[in-house]
């Protein structure tokens, strides 16, 4: 039985290297953030990237933590979107390999969605997507995980779903009802900064886990200082994290305050970080581990996963980062 539970946007990732930022401009993307487009966009992109070096891996940020967390060995589910094509296929040929119970809702009209990585030379991705299917995931495919898996007890959403104010609504309102804690993660600091006073509702009203990452802290709490913006984090949310890069990560649940020292890497690609971070720190969750420990966790697999391009890191080295 699942005990995680993610919902989110069900997305095929096209990894992009790029040599410099001159396309990142050329395009209007900003730098670090995750951008939508429309076909018209997709298809200006794939007539770019045709000339580009590039990979394809399965994506969507809840849909990274899943992954993560059902290598480590927890009892997974996923909620989403996919259209009845290539990609929706391989997109749920990869959940049933890992473990995963997945409910996807499969759309004959729509194709499955793509987000377009782009990865400049100091490891920064930004995200150019085309929701197509994931869009249309809806609230009583988490209905009908939930009456499937009753002994859940997570469920964790991602931020990017806050575009759609009702339908995130649903889906916090049907969790709380059921009795799960919920675990937000913020997602990118300009999807904060443009719905800033819905999702600082959001948090305040429906949330016990907030992931957010430097930036995200500050367009949330309008602080800098991250430890300013923790406290603001955690004034919202029973546990608040902040991740700070190389620095490491801080957290505060209830009256507990804990922080843990990052690895100084040299990052290959930070697309899925904070996925991976946060799979980390719900392992611990699940396991009863202290607040530090979860933070290390968390920590950990970070640093995994910014070596390698994509999100498809050896399951071996996820095993062996929370082992040590």
């Amino acid at each position: 039985m699942a005990k995680i539970i993610g919902i989110g946007n069900a997305l095929v990732d096209i990894l992009v290297h790029l040599d410099d930022e001159k396309l990142l401009q050329e395009l209007c993307l900003p730098k670090g953030g995750m951008t939508l487009i429309d076909e018209d966009g997709l298809a200006r992109i794939r007539e770019i990237v045709g000339a580009l070096n590039s990979t394809c891996a399965t994506g969507g940020s809840a849909s990274n933590t899943i992954h993560a967390l059902s290598v480590m060995g927890d009892a997974t589910g996923f909620v989403g979107a996919v259209g009845d094509d290539d990609m929706g296929l391989f997109f749920a040929e990869q959940m049933k390999a890992r473990g995963t119970r997945a409910v996807l809702r499969r759309l004959p009209t729509q194709a499955t969605g793509i987000a377009t990585t782009f990865i400049t030379p100091d490891g920064e991705r930004t995200f150019a997507t085309y929701l197509g299917a994931a869009a249309h995931v809806r609230a009583e495919g988490l209905k009908a995980m939930i009456a499937d898996n009753p002994e859940a007890e997570i469920l964790h959403v991602e931020g990017y779903l806050v575009q759609d104010h009702d339908l995130i609504l649903d889906i916090l309102t049907i969790a709380r009802e059921a009795g799960l804690a919920v675990s937000y993660d913020l997602a990118s600091w300009n999807i904060v900064e443009a719905d800033h006073d819905f999702i600082t509702t959001l948090v305040r009203d429906y949330v016990d886990i907030v992931f957010a990452n430097e930036e995200e802290a500050a367009a949330f709490s309008r602080q800098r200082d991250p430890e300013v913006a923790l406290r603001l984090l955690a004034a919202a949310a029973d546990t608040a994290v902040v991740k700070i890069g190389a620095r490491g990560a801080l957290g505060m649940r209830g009256g507990e305050q804990a922080a843990v020292a990052g690895r100084r890497l040299t990052p290959t690609d930070t697309t899925a970080a904070g996925d991976f971070f946060a799979a980390g720190f719900l392992h611990g969750r699940v396991c009863g581990a202290s607040l530090e420990r979860c933070l290390d966790l968390g920590n950990r697999l970070a640093s995994e996963v910014i070596q390698v391009y994509g999100t498809e890191l050896p399951a071996e080295r996820i095993r062996q980062a929370i082992a040590d």
